[in-house]
């Protein structure tokens, strides 16, 4: 697929509010939905230059899918182009996470909202099986690449292994398959100019210190004991050691909020997810759910603290993405032209098919059934499975609508979305 001749900055600046609007079903949806917007519909960028951003992406610490974005921006238009891809991607969902942290603390929750969220989710499913499809297409060139595949999805959604460890593991087949393949046509031919080691020490020096100084300006004001300053060193912790995205962070966000901080109850870490899981942008803004609740929960809190650790909360996780990127990119970049880490990529390719196949197992499985049971395994893992009495043909039909207009009719994915939010409505109407 040939490149197109690179967007104005306003129009990346349009797609990329599109996304964060349209942004929902967690990594896996807004994968699929970049995709199709800056892949399929603008050709902005090639399948493969995409694939190996992602792959990226993939391993870094933080939000992939936001990561994601920023590389792209950065592709397109440089910092300006990331920062610009970066921040609308995630901003749109948290104003409406904001709102709905408020409402939820104020009134609660209401079925018809629930019920406009049944039809989006379902919607998030046919995107997601549509990328699957799409990638897939082009990311399994062989048989060793489905089983690379099928072997990360089975490693991740049946023995749990760590995303990590998955990761890695098809890094290193990847790299040794790569050396046995001497045959193949080698790489294009790598740019002129290679990055410079100094400016990236320097502008991951510079973004650190934007990313920091929220945090070192509340601790000198309130002292370290203070819940901003705790919001701030938590999330900022949490942001450098938490690889695979928001489901790899939840236990250990769960054990230090709820236990460890006492900022809000198991119940509402649950409410918070669903919510997160339900509003455009990253699933990780549930971080910023949790950053709300512990300031209007707080000795003496309120609105104004609440809003002030939801906004650094947010700032914490999202922040550091511009380090990685800004600063390794060039570098990943690079590695498109040496055999070798061709080689491990391709092989992470196939696995991140694999991992998107374990997150659409995952949310399919809890939008299409409203139950599920606990399964012992002979391995010692505890499986949720599907109670099949629970099923929901709602549910059910809004996503098979919803994949035939994607697929079938190549429909605008803002009109997909807004027709099942209408289906999801009109089905609570009538019921």
């Amino acid at each position: 697929m040939k490149e197109k001749v690179r967007p104005s900055l306003s129009e990346l600046t349009a797609a990329s509010f599109k996304i964060g609007c349209l942004g929902f079903g967690g990594p896996a949806g807004q994968i699929a939905l970049m995709h199709r917007i800056f892949v399929e519909e603008k050709k902005w960028i090639d399948e493969a230059r995409y694939l190996h951003a992602l792959n990226y992406c993939m391993l870094l610490p933080g939000p992939e899918a936001q990561q994601l974005a920023t590389y792209v921006g950065w592709l397109l238009h440089g910092v300006r182009g990331g920062v610009v891809a970066g921040a609308l991607f995630v901003l749109p969902g948290a104003f409406i996470v904001f709102a709905l942290s408020w409402f939820y603390v104020t009134h609660g929750n209401t079925p018809l909202v629930t019920a406009l969220f049944v039809g989006v989710k379902a919607a998030v499913v046919a995107f997601i099986i549509d990328a699957m499809l799409r990638i897939g297409r082009r990311a399994l060139k062989n048989a060793a690449d489905g089983l690379t595949a099928l072997a990360a999805l089975l490693a991740l959604y049946v023995f749990g292994l760590p995303f990590p460890l998955v990761i890695v593991a098809a890094a290193l087949v990847g790299a040794v398959a790569s050396l046995r393949a001497q045959h193949e046509p080698a790489p294009d031919k790598p740019p002129v100019k290679s990055p410079s080691t100094t400016r990236a020490f320097a502008t991951a020096g510079m973004w650190a210190a934007l990313w920091l100084a929220p945090v070192a300006l509340v601790i000198a004001a309130f002292g370290p004991q203070h819940v901003l300053s705790q919001v701030g060193l938590l999330f900022s912790q949490l942001a450098v050691v938490t690889f695979g995205g928001a489901y790899a962070l939840l236990a250990y966000l769960q054990q230090q909020a709820v236990d460890v901080h006492g900022w809000l109850s198991q119940g509402q870490m649950i409410d918070g997810l669903g919510l997160a899981e339900t509003t455009p942008g990253p699933l990780i803004l549930v971080n910023q759910f949790v950053g709300f609740l512990a300031g209007w929960q707080a000795e003496g809190g309120g609105f104004w603290l609440a809003l002030a650790a939801a906004a650094l909360a947010s700032w914490c996780t999202f922040a550091p993405s511009f380090v990685w990127i800004f600063a390794g990119a060039p570098y990943a970049e690079q590695l498109r032209y040496n055999r070798f880490a061709a080689g491990a990529l391709r092989a992470v390719t196939a696995a991140v098919l694999g991992v998107i196949a374990s997150l659409a197992l995952w949310f399919g499985q809890h939008v299409l059934f409203s139950a599920n049971a606990a399964f012992a395994t002979p391995w010692g893992r505890t499986l949720d499975v599907p109670v099949f009495t629970s099923f929901s043909w709602i549910a059910a039909l809004i996503a098979l609508g919803a994949a035939v207009a994607l697929m079938r009719f190549k429909a605008n994915a803002a009109f997909v979305v807004l027709a099942s939010a209408i289906a999801g409505w009109a089905a609570y109407a009538l019921a």
